[in-house]
């Protein structure tokens, strides 16, 4: 069975989310500066992406991620044409959804996204994406494996923090891996349980 990923990038401050989100911009102002490293050109970044996306067997992300990100991502979901299945998190489905999309809508919460999740991934990783409220709840829930972070050298001064929603809990953490490249640094925790 695949690990359970709870990835993000973040700005050097703690931001995955800059101040001042719009529709148009919903990660905030400036935030896109978040993905620069994943179009970067990098050798480093571009083989990071490529392992992920060739271990990944499904994705798992709340309905405010979907909402926000589903007039870019169109039918084939964040991984373009990898086509990788998506579970999104909500209370209610959306009344529209792109035709032939990667989409499946879970009401079960998090325990049965996860459930479908790991029915279509086939045994490869699944990682939570999008926010910190529901990678929080993975956490919390004691669900995840690993959290990947990659820090990109921006200060946002400002926004939604990555780890707002872990306040009091403490989380012993070790070390898999450390990637440095000039748009991000790379890192992969395995949480200790």
């Amino acid at each position: 069975m695949g690990n359970v990923i709870f990835d993000m990038s973040m700005s050097l401050d703690g931001f995955i989310m800059a101040a001042g989100a719009t529709p148009d911009e919903p990660l905030g102002k400036g935030g896109e500066r978040l993905h620069d490293w994943a179009m970067s050109g990098d050798s480093t970044n571009d083989e990071l992406m490529a392992g992920t996306l060739a271990e990944a067997g499904a994705y798992i992300c709340g309905r405010r991620t979907y909402d926000d990100s589903i007039r870019w991502w169109q039918a084939d979901g964040p991984t373009g044409p990898a086509r990788v299945p998506l579970m999104v998190v909500t209370h209610q489905g959306p009344e529209t959804s792109p035709e032939g999309g990667v989409y499946t809508f879970v009401t079960g919460g998090i325990e049965g996204a996860l459930r479908q999740a790991r029915e279509v991934a086939a045994g490869k990783d699944i990682y939570i994406m999008g926010g910190p409220d529901i990678g929080a709840q993975y956490i919390k829930a004691g669900l995840v494996d690993r959290i990947g972070v990659h820090v990109v050298p921006v200060l946002f001064g400002g926004g939604v923090r990555f780890f707002e929603h872990i306040a009091g809990d403490h989380i012993e953490l070790e070390v898999l891996s450390v990637h440095d490249t000039p748009s991000a640094t790379h890192l992969l925790y395995h949480v200790a349980k």
